[in-house]
This record gives C-alpha cells, structure tokens and sequence, in this order.
C-alpha cells in the first residue's frame, strides 16, 4: 500500500506535463484550495471519471462519553461526502 501526498502529485503532473515543479506544487494548491472554498460554500465538486464530493448536514443528537458514560449533547455539524464514479470503482476493483 502506498501513500501519495500532495509533493508526490505536484512531481507527477510536473513530469507529465512539462512544467516546472514550482509550477505543479502552485497548480495542486489552487485545484485544492478550490475544492476546499467550494465545499466551505456548501457547493459540489463533480469530477467526471472520478467521483462527486458533496457537504452533509449532520443533526445534533445525543450519545455517551465512553469514559464516564455520561449522557452528551453532540451538536450539528457538516461533514463531505465522496462518491466515486463507476470508472473509479471499475479500476480499483
């Protein structure tokens, strides 16, 4: 199993495409950094071929601090979704 990390994904597209890898780290950042405020803004990201991330309002409700066991209020909060395409779930199968 392998990890790739952002340095690993602006190396490749520099490799790839021809570009410095100043320029491919610059490109990383913005593509993310624009899935992070369109998300921030309650919008999806639709990759074709890839899959869908989407925000999912969670309602507040009532669970058990495990240490005590005392009763807790858990408050509403958001939380992404990822749906992967079809093509992503035929590749990895």
């Amino acid at each position: 199993m392998s990890v790739v990390t952002k340095k690993d994904l602006a190396e490749k597209l520099a490799e790839q495409c021809g570009v410095s890898k100043k320029d491919a780290a610059e490109y990383v950042k913005v593509l993310l950094e624009e899935i992070t405020n369109t998300l921030k803004d309650n919008g999806t990201v639709d990759l074709s071929g890839f899959g869908k991330f989407t925000v999912a309002q969670r309602a507040a409700r009532k669970g058990i601090n495990p240490l005590t066991k005392e009763a807790i209020e858990i408050p509403a909060s958001n939380a992404v979704k990822f749906k992967p395409s079809k093509a992503l779930k035929d590749a990895v199968k």
